[in-house]
C-alpha cells in the first residue's frame, strides 16, 4: 500500500496538496531507510571490522610461574636444620620433567633422596621430586615464597628452601676446633677458627701440630664467612672453600672422588 501511495504522490503537481505530498514522502523515505539491512549477528569473524588495539598474550599458568621460579640453588633440609645438602634445580630436560643435580652427600643424609634426578611442578604448583623413570619420589607444598615443605615415613618433616632465603651462619656459630678429614672421617689435621679480626674482611686461623703435609703445604692462615660458604685463605691469597653438609660437617668444593671434610671437634 505505501509502494502505490509512492507512486501516486510522484504524479501530483505543485497545486495538488504540497502538504499531502510532504505526508506521503516521508512515509516513502521511512520505508526505504527501513529496507536497509541490520548487521547480521552470525558475521564470520573475517567480515568483522579489523580491530587496531594490541592483542593481549593470556597470562601463564601456576606451573609456568613456579617453574622459573624455581630455576637455581635450594637448601634441603629436615626440620631441625642439622641435616642439610644442596639442590640445583635446571631447565634441561629429563624424564617426566626438569634436571635436578644434589648433593653426591645427600643420599647419606635422606636416603629417599639417592635415586631423585630430575624435578615438576603440577597446575597446582606442587613440586614433584622424580627418579630416572619420572616417577613421583617426594612431594613438597609451598608454604610461602621462596619455602616448600613436606613428609616422609621413616625420616620426617623436609624443608626445601632457597639459598637466599637460607639461614646465614654468623661468625660467632663458626669459631673454635675443626678437624679436617679425608671422606673416610680419618683426620689429617685439627685447626682453630678465631674470631678476632685481622683484617678488613679475614679472621685468624691457628694450625695445631702435626698438620698432614696436604694442609700444611696449603698453610691457611685467615678465614672468612662468603655467600654461606667458609673460605680458608693462605699468606699466598690461594683458598679453600667448603660448604655445609649439616650443622657439624663441611664440604670442600668442587667436589673431588676423594672428598675433603671440616668436621667440628
Amino acid at each position: 500500500m505505501i509502494a502505490l501511495l509512492c507512486q501516486a504522490v510522484s504524479g501530483f503537481g505543485m497545486g495538488r496538496g504540497i502538504f499531502f505530498m510532504v505526508f506521503a514522502w516521508s512515509l516513502c523515505s521511512s520505508t526505504a531507510f527501513s529496507q536497509v539491512s541490520p548487521p547480521q549477528t552470525g558475521q564470520t569473524q573475517s567480515d568483522q571490522p579489523q580491530s587496531n588495539q594490541p592483542q593481549i598474550a593470556p597470562p601463564q599458568s601456576a606451573a609456568d610461574d613456579a617453574f622459573h621460579a624455581t630455576i637455581g640453588a635450594w637448601e634441603f633440609s629436615n626440620a631441625d636444620h642439622n641435616k642439610i645438602c644442596r639442590f640445583n634445580f635446571r631447565a634441561d630436560a629429563a624424564t617426566g620433567g626438569h634436571r635436578l643435580d644434589i648433593d653426591k652427600n645427600c643420599a647419606n643424609l635422606f636416603p629417599a633422596t639417592k635415586d631423585i634426578t630430575g624435578w615438576a611442578v603440577d597446575n597446582f604448583g606442587t613440586l614433584r621430586l622424580l627418579d630416572s623413570g619420572g616417577n613421583e619420589v617426594i612431594e613438597l607444598t609451598e608454604v610461602e615464597g621462596g619455602m616448600y615443605d613436606g613428609f616422609q615415613p621413616g625420616e620426617g618433616r623436609y624443608i626445601l628452601q632457597t639459598a637466599a632465603a637460607a639461614p646465614v651462619h654468623s661468625v660467632d656459630q663458626m669459631v673454635g676446633d675443626w678437624a679436617i678429614a679425608h671422606g673416610t672421617g680419618k683426620p689429617i689435621c685439627t685447626l682453630t677458627l678465631a674470631s678476632n679480626a685481622i683484617g678488613a674482611d679475614n679472621l685468624p686461623l691457628r694450625i695445631k701440630p702435626g698438620c698432614d703435609a696436604l694442609v700444611t703445604r696449603f698453610g691457611p692462615t685467615s678465614w672468612h664467612m662468603e655467600n654461606g660458604e667458609l673460605v680458608l685463605i693462605s699468606p699466598r691469597g690461594q683458598s679453600w672453600r667448603f660448604e655445609e653438609n649439616d650443622a657439624n660437617s663441611w664440604q670442600r668444593i668442587p667436589e673431588t672422588p676423594d672428598p675433603l671434610l671440616l668436621i667440628r671437634q
